[in-house]
């Protein structure tokens, strides 16, 4: 009994000389992922308009894709208890256990008035069944130089935002959400 007991002591002093430490504590991301969910966003607004809006499966994320005739210059991605909708404030339904707002700094009509951006059912801009995180697509609207998107998602999943350049003189906008953490 002495010898199990000298031998805890030993290996409690041996922990708290910092001799023998845990492994590390750095588990692996889903696909190397290192996104995180807090809110996304850049200052700026733009002289394009809203375009096209569409989606893609990824091995590793769910793809939104925000098509504009020109520069992408400002942008505000984020969760929020509920996507509303421009100008209204109304609640836009969504499904899936979390939503995420997509704002894009850009209106989806010209300066004539006239729409560059009008779906065919705002409550479904894409099919996403069979997505493994995307649950709905949702048109909130366009007002005062800004289109807001709504994004039902399975779960508060990492999610990143970047803008890419093309096709043409267009640019990009794209949300890609985690299938996991």
């Amino acid at each position: 009994m002495r010898k199990i007991h000298a031998l805890l002591v030993a290996l409690l002093m041996a922990v708290g000389l910092g001799l023998v430490a845990p492994g590390p504590a750095s588990a692996a991301s889903f696909c190397g992922l290192v996104w995180g969910s807090l809110q996304k966003s850049a200052p700026g607004l733009s002289q394009a308009q809203v375009t096209n809006v569409r989606t893609g499966q990824h091995e590793c994320y769910d793809r939104l894709v925000v098509d504009l005739n020109g520069k992408v210059a400002g942008y505000t991605v984020k969760y929020v208890p509920a996507v509303v909708q421009d100008g209204s404030g109304l609640p836009v339904p969504l499904r899936g256990g979390a939503f995420i707002q997509v704002t894009v700094n850009a209106p989806a009509y010209n300066s004539s008035g006239q729409p560059t951006y009008s779906p065919a059912n705002p409550k479904e801009l894409s099919n996403v069944n069979g997505y493994r995180t995307f649950r709905q697509v949702a048109f909130a609207g366009s007002f005062e130089g800004y289109t807001t998107i709504g994004l039902g998602v399975r779960a508060r999943l990492p999610f990143r935002v970047f803008t890419l350049d093309g096709p043409g003189t267009g640019s990009r906008l794209i949300v890609d959400v985690a299938h996991l953490w």
